[in-house]
């Protein structure tokens, strides 16, 4: 699981996601979508994958 140790206002600022947004899905209240894992991947730096936690992996 990916942990850069970093805000949710930095993630936001990263990403262009709101930090509200950024929030909510990192305390799993909300799943995000292919298109915001997406932009979450490319503002981080990662691979897609790396922000997955399945066991499925």
């Amino acid at each position: 699981m990916l942990n850069k140790n970093l805000s949710t206002r930095q993630v936001s600022i990263m990403t262009g996601i709101s930090k509200s947004t950024i929030s909510r899905i990192a305390n799993g209240t909300v799943s995000p979508s292919a298109d915001t894992l997406e932009i979450l991947a490319k503002g981080l730096k990662v691979r897609i994958f790396d922000l997955i936690d399945s066991p499925y992996k």
